[in-house]
């Protein structure tokens, strides 16, 4: 790495340490334990996830007119952020902090170069494992953003103008991301994904909140999804290597990565199921929220008690099935994942780029372990544009422009992949399996569902293969898994009602209006 900085003239700057020296620290300082597995066990206090209420956005001559202002992205007065960032400023130089110069975006062209300091050395351990550690650091002298995290930072809201003792704000005018009282360390990785969800538009970049892989013919496919729907666990496929498990850009001629880690959940995590997971989680890993025995230090992935969004952070580098460039090629399949809490929707569904327009500006899914701090339904059916509507800056149409033009110029198949329920709803029906899901993504990599027959269902405009090998048939039809068809007929039609209200809010045009449910 590059000589030593010293960004706010002190002396207490610890710059560029391994992660091993990291995780050191981190137990010696009290803030973590080891766990059996040589994994770095901490708590993340009263905020277990993302806090989206406490997120700004500064308002200047960058966004003015070109983020979509509400109640995702809140905007913030200039003077309002400087002020704090002054006050944070001054609380770090009372400490020890460390730093970090790193990439978001494993592209050549189209990284952002960042330098991270922290308040806590797991915090800097985690910025390590989850961005880009890249030699030479910001070889095309890019300019830099700084990212100043300060989770012991007390947010005033009547000083600050703050919605809680927690903030987190991004300046695009002056580059700068700040994290304010938030120990979530999640929430660093999604201010930067949040950044360049605003920025790769402007260079004819689709930015996407999903994994990738590749199989073992070189294809590239998708998994778009909101949190608990599976991203993570199906692009951590046995049979194929990892590009990333949740944010890449689509270029023309390219998928790269935004990132140099993975974030995965663990709740009920296991080997047999989750094998790349499983095994990744070792030292130089961190596992947030997750309960260990006191004694023996063994994670018990099954208690939630701390909260059910448990959370495994690990660099690539503890993934031996993985991409070594961290990009590849554009991705022949595409995989919408939403988690049907009714049971209504089928396993797996054929989209036309009309229809995948309408899906990905719908973003149904469920709230599964939410990320979210307070949710209180976590089973409950919601929409969120783009499959992660609370990461994008710019109105949806943008990103669902994107995702058409190159659909078409590629000519990806795009499938919607239901994970959740069949059979009935949540509390009455089963949840799919995952090797259930796999060999369903698996006859989509060769091209066995474009080639079957199919079936048209009605009312939610859905057409769906009639058989597929090694998947019992009776899965593919929703309606024949439950043992009161009226009763699913009463949840479809529910369900279409949910997505004719939610998609009122989308001025599109007439063509993908008509390619969602009616």
């Amino acid at each position: 790495m590059a000589a030593k900085i010293d960004s706010f003239n002190r002396h207490s700057v610890q710059y560029g340490l391994s992660i091993a020296e990291l995780a050191e620290l981190a137990v010696r300082r009290g803030e973590a334990l080891f766990s059996s597995t040589g994994a770095l066990v901490v708590n993340t206090g009263s905020r277990t996830g993302r806090s989206p209420t406490d997120r700004f956005i500064v308002r200047g001559a960058s966004t003015d007119t070109t983020v979509h202002w509400g109640a995702i992205n809140q905007p913030i007065s200039d003077s309002v952020f400087n002020q704090l960032w002054d006050r944070v400023q001054e609380h770090l130089e009372e400490r020890e902090t460390y730093l970090n110069e790193l990439h978001v975006g494993a592209h050549p062209n189209l990284y952002l170069p960042i330098r991270v300091t922290t308040e806590y050395a797991w915090h800097a351990m985690f910025a390590r494992a989850i961005f880009i550690e890249a030699e030479p650091f910001n070889p095309s002298e890019l300019p830099v953003w700084e990212v100043m995290s300060a989770p012991e930072f007390v947010c005033s809201p009547d000083r600050d103008r703050t919605q809680s003792d927690a903030t987190v704000m991004i300046d695009f005018d002056s580059k700068r991301v700040l994290l304010a009282g938030m120990k979530y360390a999640g929430e660093m990785k999604k201010a930067m994904f949040t950044v360049q969800n605003f920025l790769l538009p402007q260079e004819d970049v689709l930015p996407m909140h999903c994994s990738a892989n590749v199989d073992a013919r070189g294809e590239v496919a998708l998994f778009f999804g909101l949190s608990g729907t599976g991203k993570t666990t199906l692009s951590s496929d046995p049979s194929c290597l990892l590009i990333g498990d949740d944010e890449h850009g689509w270029g023309t001629g390219t998928v790269f990565n935004l990132e140099g880690g993975c974030y995965a959940k663990c709740i009920n995590l296991s080997q047999e199921k989750e094998p790349v997971i499983y095994d990744a989680i070792r030292f130089g890993s961190i596992i947030e929220n997750v309960v260990v025995d006191p004694m023996t230090r063994e994670p018990d992935y099954t208690d939630d008690r701390f909260t059910e969004n448990t959370r495994a952070c690990y660099s690539r580098s503890n993934i031996e099935l993985k991409v070594p460039e961290n990009r590849s090629g554009e991705p022949s399949v595409i995989v919408f994942l939403t988690c049907d809490v009714s049971g209504v929707l089928p396993p797996v569904s054929i989209l036309s780029k009309e229809a995948a327009a309408y899906h990905f500006l719908s973003g149904y899914t469920a709230k599964v372990g939410s990320t979210e701090v307070g949710s209180k339904e976590p089973y409950s059916a919601t929409f969120s544009a783009c499959f992660g509507e609370a990461f994008f800056p710019r109105h949806p149409r943008v990103y669902a422009r994107l995702l058409m033009d190159r659909i078409e110029a590629f000519g990806s198949s795009v499938y919607l992949v239901n994970t959740g329920w069949t059979g009935g709803g949540y509390g009455e029906g089963t949840r799919f399996d995952i090797p259930v899901t796999r060999s369903i993504i698996q006859a989509a990599r060769e091209g066995n569902i474009d080639h079957s027959k199919t079936r048209y269902i009605e009312g939610l405009n859905l057409e769906i293969p009639t058989s597929l090998e090694g998947i019992d048939a009776t899965l593919l039809d929703p309606r024949e898994t439950w043992n009161d068809a009226a009763a699913y007929d009463r949840a479809a039609s529910n369900l279409v009602k949910k997505f004719r209200s939610n998609f009122e809010k989308f001025d599109v045009g007439a063509s993908i209006v008509q390619a969602g449910p009616q």
